[in-house]
């Protein structure tokens, strides 16, 4: 092996597997795909030693990705029960699984996943930081967060959160500029707390180089967390937002210049008249590196069905240039979701992600669509069926309130106005 990382190869005009696996998944040209890649606008999380992924390209002119959260916490330790939400991740296609366990075994989570996963694996580091070193927050060192960096990229992590955005500067501007949410990232709460009560600089952006350097060494993309992501829409496009994103752009070349693939962060909550403008702002910021966003919920009044906010925020995030949406569930706020919350969340931001394809003119969304209108004109079941983002819900649906003549719904009957449309353009009489 002639190169480092998929960035790497890029820029040397070499062509990877996982390249190749890209262009042939999108229907595109091998060199578009390596010449984004070289540029940044593409990544292919890819650690070495995932040796059962399945490569994904995510950003400029691909379809857009979907990211499922899961994980073991104190209060819901079932190991067996996540790895179930993942085996059901894979098996509705989800693009990205993040493990954001942070109590008991998580190495052995992170392994069990890496080795049945054929979707990329995400972590965040500072999560398991407390667990791994077992230590208070305060007492946990430099040396320490960067053991707990190297064990994940080792154990085959295909990209990683890093917070490193909020560096002093940028935790000032939550001081000086009063959030009706404070901070709600639970890595950049953590990462504010420790330099809070150590008086010390954020080490992710202090020693940035040498966390680059260990992802360079097992080709780990980084994924530049949003610590001041907005909470709430009041809090949106504001001065610690923007003051973060500014750094993030800057931390994404000096990625680059190390050869290691980037992608940024976002919000989060936002009214929906700001996100187009977001999405514009993100990509000049930071040099058109591929963008991940949780959402944008685009209320804050909808505990239970934050799936559907996000949903219609990440539909608009996506027409507007996101290329990879963190799914969001009825249980956001909650609790941690269970297997009919992780469906449900899976499903909305698939759905959200197709609708930003169709307004992006991604290769081939469109037509999907077009296919389906054919079915239906067609009245044809079980290809509407087979085509369905879901079909199983759909078939359930259809068995469980059966009309008189099958070419009609429970809805219209003999009024139906596609099988009407058909027999009258057809020459024939409908028959009412």
């Amino acid at each position: 092996m002639n190169y480092t990382t998929q960035m790497d190869a890029a820029k040397k005009g070499i062509i990877t597997q996982e390249m190749q696996l890209v262009a042939e998944k999108e229907g595109l040209d091998t060199e578009v795909i390596r010449a984004r890649v070289a540029k940044g606008t593409v990544a292919i999380p890819a650690n070495k030693n995932h040796h059962s992924l399945s490569a994904e390209g995510i950003g400029e002119g691909l379809k857009t990705k979907i990211n499922v959260n899961l994980g073991i916490s104190r209060d819901c330790a079932d190991m067996e029960k996540e790895l179930d939400k993942v085996r059901c991740a894979i098996e509705m296609k989800a693009e990205a699984i993040m493990d954001l366990s942070n109590y008991g075994k998580t190495h052995e989570m992170r392994r069990k996943i890496l080795a049945m996963s054929p979707a990329m694996l995400g972590t965040v580091p500072v999560y398991d930081a407390i667990g791994y070193c077992e230590k208070k927050l305060k007492d946990i060192t430099v040396d320490d967060f960067m053991r707990v960096v190297r064990q994940h990229a080792e154990d085959g992590v295909d990209f990683m959160t890093i917070h490193a955005g909020i560096n002093r500067a940028t935790a000032q501007k939550i001081k000086d500029n009063k959030r009706r949410t404070n901070i709600v990232s639970r890595g950049g709460a953590l990462l504010f707390a420790w330099m809070e009560m150590t008086g010390r600089e954020n080490p992710f952006y202090e020693y940035y180089d040498e966390v680059m350097d260990i992802f360079a060494e097992y080709d780990v993309t980084i994924s530049l967390g949003d610590a001041c992501r907005p909470g709430c829409i009041d809090d949106a496009t504001d001065a610690a937002q923007i003051s973060e994103l500014i750094v993030l752009g800057e931390l994404t070349k000096r990625a680059w210049e190390k050869n290691v693939q980037v992608m940024v962060e976002g919000p989060g909550h936002m009214a929906i008249n700001e996100i187009a403008a977001n999405m514009t702002m993100e990509k000049r910021l930071c040099h058109g590196a591929p963008f991940y966003v949780l959402g944008p919920l685009v209320t804050d009044v909808a505990p239970g069905y934050d799936h559907i906010t996000a949903a219609i925020g990440g539909a608009v995030a996506a027409a507007n240039g996101a290329d990879f949406l963190c799914y969001v569930t009825p249980a956001e706020h909650l609790r941690l979701p269970d297997m009919d919350d992780m469906r449900e969340g899976i499903i909305a931001s698939k759905i959200a992600a197709h609708a930003g394809d169709i307004a992006k003119g991604v290769k081939g969304a469109r037509e999907w669509d077009n296919a389906m209108s054919d079915a239906r004109c067609a009245i044809d079941w079980e290809k509407m069926f087979d085509l369905a983002l879901d079909s199983e819900k759909p078939r359930r649906y259809r068995a469980s309130s059966v009309p008189k003549q099958e070419n009609t719904c429970t809805m219209c009957g003999e009024q139906c106005a596609v099988k009407n449309m058909n027999k009258i353009l057809g020459g024939e009489d409908i028959g009412i």
